[in-house]
């Protein structure tokens, strides 16, 4: 009788056991489904939401996000017409101080706000080149909100962090993303690409020597 009881005992641990793995293991899919606990998968897109979109040059050639792996990026969308058009003599003051660190600016033109990038890919390129003298890469126009906003916008405003979340409001916003390809800063128009705490955001963001 004792050695049957003992059986018994040892049957009943091994049932309680399976049932707290299993519960255990049903709390932990129903976390990651309710967005609380990211599965390696889903930590693994995060990571790759910006630098996998494709985009084309100002001369219409094909632009791989992918392969500034390694580097930080500064996303703005400009502007030839706007109040902040001069920034861009400070995105290329700031490209040339930190480029050697591995700091890709990145201009996007786009005509979405008061239509003020209304010339064609030639007259930004004239109009960068004499007025600013841009030597950072220019990317095509593209829609940077509404129906037809480019995916790589609509990843920028809808699937980064909370705080960095939002429609673009006008020209010469500014994200920041680090050498994992991760968004980990947005600026408003008016905070300038030499101001103090976007170029702490661009130095946070280099890649580790």
């Amino acid at each position: 009788m004792r050695a049957n009881s003992w059986k018994v005992l040892a049957a009943l641990a091994l049932l309680v056991a399976g049932c707290s793995a299993a519960s255990g293991g049903a709390a932990a899919e129903s976390r990651q489904a309710a967005g609380q606990e990211p599965t390696a998968a889903g930590a693994a897109e995060e990571k790759r939401v910006v630098i996998d979109h494709k985009l084309q040059s100002l001369e219409g050639e094909p632009v791989d996000l992918a392969s500034f792996r390694g580097k930080a990026l500064l996303i703005v969308n400009v502007a030839s017409e706007c109040g902040y058009t001069p920034q861009y003599a400070e995105l290329e003051q700031l490209y040339q101080r930190y480029k050697d660190r591995g700091l890709v600016v990145l201009g996007i033109p786009s005509n979405d706000f008061g239509g003020q990038e209304p010339g064609t890919a030639e007259e930004i390129r004239k109009f960068c080149d004499l007025r600013y003298k841009v030597t950072f890469p220019m990317m095509a126009k593209v829609h940077a909100k509404g129906p037809e906003i480019a995916p790589l916008y609509d990843t920028l405003t809808t699937a980064t962090s909370p705080e960095l979340r939002g429609e673009i409001e006008w020209n010469f916003t500014k994200f920041v993303v680090d050498a994992d390809g991760v968004p980990t800063a947005r600026f408003a128009s008016k905070v300038k690409p030499l101001s103090q705490e976007l170029v702490a955001a661009v130095e946070a963001a280099l890649p580790k020597s």
